[in-house]
């Protein structure tokens, strides 16, 4: 078991999807993500195999969780730098995680 004090360590903030393109490198389907987290972080790139439930079109403006705090990662040609939140389906397919609400870009999950 972790402490509240390791939880607290992870950085885990909301932000918007502002440009979302397929990632035809990756060696499993994938999705190439910025995702805009405000003024205190700016906006972040990821890669995300999302392809399932996911067009990058519908992804534009939508809302999503990503810890912010973990070290860069090159994933193919992408280096991302931020890890974007997700759930299994019953398939073992990503659903992304999000507020059911906007809310301010950069909010932190507590």
């Amino acid at each position: 078991m972790i402490s509240y004090s390791d939880f607290e360590q992870v950085d885990i903030r909301v932000g918007t999807i502002t440009r979302a393109e397929p990632f035809p490198e990756a060696r499993k389907p994938a999705i190439k993500l910025w995702v805009d987290f405000g003024g205190e972080i700016g906006e972040k790139r990821s890669s995300a195999q999302i392809t399932r439930h996911y067009a990058p079109e519908m992804l534009i403006g939508r809302q999503v969780l990503a810890v912010v705090n973990f070290p860069p990662r090159q994933i193919g040609k992408v280096m991302s730098e931020v890890l974007v939140l997700g759930v299994p389906d019953e398939a073992g397919e990503v659903v992304l995680i999000g507020p059911g609400h906007m809310v301010p870009n950069g909010g932190k999950l507590f």
